[in-house]
């Protein structure tokens, strides 16, 4: 599909004619398809910002929307909204997938890329169309997509390692965990990343994965069998449970 078409697509499922066409190209554009060129010709600069953005967003969306709900459930609520598990299904039910330009090295990768793929458009899309349209817009379009699944059932549910050492750390330390990624190895086409998280300075965990965030998640998960949590654990008194 030429570029041109997967841009007058992209427009229609956001509702939003580009005036700089150049920033939802660039959302649609994964890092293998651009090797050798400026950063700015794929999704990763955007999707820096759209992440931010859309936390921002949602978390105030949230604090206005569940006024009965803690910090603890509040900040549960929001990593189960903007994570993978959300919004690659959301962005693959909203059609982004068959626009989603890639390398040759990255096609055979399969589900597991395309996965990756589809949350980090989503994030890049918020990000150009905040530099596009603004706030209003942007928000519009977040609203659209993400408020039918703000339900406080996900406040109850940590759906991954992160989102649970996030929970026990904040609620025990009154801190909040830190990912470093010590390196990447491998072939283009099938890396290996580790990452390492960190508890008020300190390492509690390492693992490695396919992708940046699969090595945070697993750091995360040997974090918490290290500092002596059951990732299935109830939250007594809470009535929060994985």
């Amino acid at each position: 599909m030429k570029m041109h078409k997967r841009i007058a697509e992209a427009e229609r499922i956001v509702d939003h004619v580009f005036a700089d066409k150049n920033l939802i190209a660039s959302a649609l554009t994964h890092p293998s398809a651009v090797e050798g060129r400026p950063v700015s010709a794929s999704y990763e600069r955007l999707e820096f910002l759209g992440d931010s953005i859309l936390g921002a967003m949602v978390a105030t969306d949230l604090f206005e929307r569940f006024p009965g709900m803690d910090e603890g459930q509040l900040t549960q609520l929001k990593i189960s909204l903007v994570s993978g598990q959300m919004l690659s299904p959301v962005a693959e039910q909203l059609g982004l997938a068959p626009l989603i330009l890639m390398g040759e090295s990255e096609r055979g990768t399969g589900a597991r890329g395309m996965h990756s793929a589809l949350e980090n458009v989503y994030e890049s899309i918020v990000g150009a169309l905040y530099l596009d349209a603004g706030f209003d817009v942007t928000h519009d379009f977040v609203l659209r997509t993400l408020e039918p699944h703000m339900s406080p059932e996900l406040a109850r549910k940590p759906i991954s390692p992160k989102s649970r050492i996030q929970e026990v750390v904040q609620r025990d330390m009154h801190c909040a965990p830190e990912y470093k990624l010590l390196g990447e190895e491998g072939p283009a086409h099938d890396p290996t990343f580790t990452s390492v998280v960190m508890v008020d300075g300190r390492r509690v965990g390492k693992g490695q994965g396919s992708s940046k965030k699969s090595s945070e998640s697993a750091a995360a998960a040997d974090a918490l069998v290290r500092m002596g949590y059951n990732a299935a654990e109830d939250f007594e008194g809470e009535g929060i449970t994985n």
